[in-house]
C-alpha cells in the first residue's frame, strides 16, 4: 500500500476568504516503511501573510516572495499523489485549501485525484476521546521525538504525522486474516509448515534442578503436605 502523509502551511485560516497554501509538504511509505521519497514546496501566495499565521509557521513574505505560484508545481503534486492514500491531520481545513488552489485552475476537487483521504485526527479522537489529539498532544503521548517543532513546518509535521500514524496502527498486520473468507483463511492457516521448525530443547542444570526441588519443598511444607505434584508422583 503506497500512502503519502501531506500538510500545508497557509497565509491563515480561511480559503473561502483569500487565504492561500505558501506550503506543501508530503512524505510517502510503501507497505508501512518510509521510502524517503518526499516532495516539498514554498509558494508565493500572491496575498500578505496573516501576523498570527507568521507567528505560527515563521514564513515571511519577503521569503515567500520569489517562490513559485501553486499552478506551477500542481502537475507535479498531483501525479505525486495519483492513486495514493493520503493521511492528513484535520483533513478537512488542508484540503478545504487545495480544492480552492485547484478550483482556481480549473482541476478537479482534491479528493478525485487521490486513492482516497484518512483524517487521522479523527482517528486520534476515536481512540484517545476526551483529550487533546493535536499532533504535539499524540507525539507526546505515543513518544514520538518533536523537539525540532519550535515553528511549525509542512514536512516536517508530515514526517511527525508519520511516525504518529504508524504507531496509532501498530499491529494492524495481525489483522489481515479478518479480511477473509473461510477458505482463503484456512489456505492462509495451512500454508505454513510448523514441521520445518527445530524446536531446541534445553535442559536444566544440577544446579538448576536442586534450586527447583528447594521451591517445590517450601510449597509443600506451606501446603501441609498437599501439594499435588507431589501426590501425583508419588
Amino acid at each position: 500500500m503506497r500512502q503519502i502523509f501531506l500538510d500545508t502551511e497557509t497565509t491563515g485560516l480561511s480559503p473561502e476568504s483569500g487565504d492561500r497554501i505558501i506550503e506543501i509538504g508530503c512524505v510517502e511509505m510503501v507497505n508501512r516503511r518510509l521510502t524517503g521519497r518526499n516532495l516539498h514546496h514554498y509558494l508565493n501566495p500572491e496575498r500578505r501573510n496573516s501576523d498570527d499565521a507568521v507567528r505560527i509557521h515563521g514564513l515571511t513574505d519577503e521569503f515567500l516572495a520569489d517562490k513559485p505560484l501553486f499552478a506551477a508545481v500542481a502537475d507535479e503534486l498531483l501525479e505525486y499523489l495519483a492513486g495514493a492514500e493520503v493521511v492528513i491531520h484535520n483533513a478537512a481545513f488542508d484540503i478545504g485549501f487545495l480544492d480552492e488552489e485547484l478550483r482556481r485552475i480549473g482541476r478537479p476537487a482534491f479528493r478525485e485525484h487521490v486513492a482516497g483521504v484518512v483524517d487521522s485526527l479523527l482517528m486520534a479522537r476515536e481512540m484517545f476521546p476526551g483529550k487533546s489529539n493535536s499532533l504535539d498532544a499524540l507525539c507526546k503521548r505515543l513518544d514520538v521525538d518533536n523537539a525540532s517543532r519550535t515553528l511549525h513546518g509542512a514536512l516536517l509535521d508530515a514526517g511527525l504525522l508519520a511516525e504518529v500514524y504508524i504507531r496509532m496502527t501498530r499491529g494492524q498486520e495481525s489483522l489481515v486474516i479478518d479480511g477473509l473468507d473461510a477458505e482463503q483463511a484456512q489456505a492462509a492457516a495451512e500454508a505454513v509448515d510448523l514441521r520445518q521448525f527445530a524446536l531446541p530443547v534445553l535442559a536444566a542444570s544440577a544446579d538448576e534442578c536442586a534450586a527447583h526441588e528447594v521451591v517445590l519443598a517450601d510449597l509443600d511444607q506451606a501446603s501441609g503436605g498437599k501439594t499435588v505434584w507431589r501426590v501425583a508422583m508419588a
